[in-house]
């Protein structure tokens, strides 16, 4: 599961270009989190991260609070969630896309006992796009705030000897149909994803 993702710093220029392209405006305040209290690096859950909705670009808290414990939900499985009453709602009305420079996962390489880290990317290109979606809830003092999701699907044959699940991956021009389009969110939910390289991390 996608539990860390990396934003080098040219992908948060391009990040800021799409900001600026989208003439955003207020889009680029929302839920009480301003786009420049958004992390770059290494990415972990609940930071605040720039996520792209139908109204531009958002800077939005990584992961919905769980309802039976403490703790957050930072992942959806894609294959369930529209089956599931905590994200029929936002999956059907408020999708977001998730850019980044690619996303971490661990697995073990040569039969060792400890984990290695890799980083994992779309060959040839520094964004890599992934699909989410947005809810809205309150913080212990009452104040609204808004949290996002990543999907994942399973694995295709590029992560698989690494981690058996992958975010669902979008191409730069689909951004804006992943956030518009129900018949495109319902085809990428079930589509394999595209092959990625991956890389020793530190």
């Amino acid at each position: 599961m996608c539990g860390r993702y990396l934003i080098e710093d040219e992908a948060y220029a391009d990040i800021l270009q799409i900001l600026h392209d989208l003439n955003a405006g207020s889009a680029s305040r929302n839920g009480g989190f301003s786009v420049d209290e958004a992390v770059r690096g290494e990415v972990f859950p609940t930071n605040i991260a720039p996520v792209i909705t139908d109204n531009g670009v958002a800077a939005v808290k990584w992961g919905f609070p769980h309802w039976k414990k403490s703790g957050v939900i930072i992942n959806a499985r894609a294959e369930t969630a529209l089956e599931k009453r905590s994200f029929q709602k936002p999956l059907r009305e408020r999708r977001c896309v998730v850019p980044s420079s690619g996303f971490y996962e661990w697995g073990r390489s040569g039969g060792g006992k400890l984990k290695d880290k890799f980083l994992l990317r779309r060959p040839g290109e520094h964004l890599l796009y992934m699909a989410g979606m947005v809810n809205t809830f309150r913080d212990a003092l009452g104040a609204e705030y808004n949290a996002f999701v990543i999907l994942t699907t399973s694995a295709n044959d590029s992560v698989s000897p690494i981690h058996d699940r992958m975010p669902v991956i979008l191409a730069a021009d689909e951004v804006d149909l992943w956030t518009r389009d129900d018949g495109f969110m319902e085809y990428a939910l079930h589509r394999t994803g595209p092959e990625l390289e991956p890389e020793a991390a530190g």
